[in-house]
């Protein structure tokens, strides 16, 4: 599945498209294409893994899911889920949802969520961090209502950077590792950007899909941890499972065996 990032280059990618007239829809999409057609595209906005494409009082929303994927001005094979026209040029998008909305998207998003929004809120995230103790820190992470953008890669990664085992609550963290996690959350996700758009992402996986830690030299651990139960590599020994204090809201660190 697509994250935020990708979206967001996306986003970059249709930026010559605003302003300009839709000349005809089509596609297998469940939706009225006539209602597209004479819309003008008053902006490409992203928000986590959704891109929407804003009309006058109306949008429409496009998630990748898991396996989609788009084309500029070509074409795939297989069939497109929605074709836009716009004067000589066309988009496409494949193996996605695509839905039509007749509302402002800022009505139904908070930007402030969004890691890659210029009104991202860490003050915001934090708190909603701090209102759920219970909450796992992989599940925290992949909230979009906390993180919008960051998905399973950036988890892993966050993670592991910032040393916290993925076993821990967040009510176990210390409120400066808190207050890192949020931090890092959007470091990553912009580092991803960047080595995104020049094709090196992968060779800067340091735990997601590995099988040795590159700090420790033993094997690295995969599991399905947390209600999301999503894919998560970690590393027992350097990555600290915290434990409250007896009658405190302190931390101190728990050693892993």
């Amino acid at each position: 599945m697509p994250e935020g990032p990708s979206i967001y280059i996306l986003k970059e990618e249709l930026q010559p498209f605003v302003k300009k007239t839709i000349t005809s829809a089509s596609g297998y999409a469940d939706l009225d294409f006539k209602k597209l057609k004479g819309q003008k595209i008053l902006s490409i906005e992203s928000w986590g893994k959704h891109l929407l494409i804003v009309f006058k009082k109306a949008y429409v929303r496009i998630h990748l899911l898991m396996f989609g994927t788009y084309r500029i001005n070509e074409r795939k094979e297989a069939n497109p889920k929605l074709t836009l026209k716009i004067g000589k040029d066309e988009l496409n998008f494949y193996t996605c949802s695509v839905k039509y909305f007749e509302e402002d998207p800022t009505n139904v998003y908070d930007f402030d969520a969004d890691v890659m929004s210029t009104t991202w809120s860490p003050r915001k995230a934090l708190k909603k961090l701090r209102s759920q103790p219970q909450l796992n820190v992989c599940d925290a992470l992949l909230d979009q209502q906390i993180f919008s953008g960051v998905g399973n890669i950036i988890k892993n990664e966050v993670l592991f950077r910032i040393r916290v085992h993925p076993k821990n609550t967040i009510g176990n963290l210390p409120d400066p590792t808190i207050k890192n996690l949020v931090k890092e959350a959007a470091n990553y996700t912009w580092d991803f950007y960047e080595w995104k758009k020049i094709n090196q992402l992968k060779k800067h996986w340091l735990i997601h899909t590995k099988k040795i830690c590159p700090r420790c030299h033993i094997p690295a651990f995969k599991e399905y941890i947390g209600k999301t139960k999503r894919r998560t590599f970690y590393c027992d020994n350097c990555q600290i499972i915290f434990k409250p204090k007896k009658g405190s809201g302190s931390a101190v660190v728990k050693k892993n065996n």
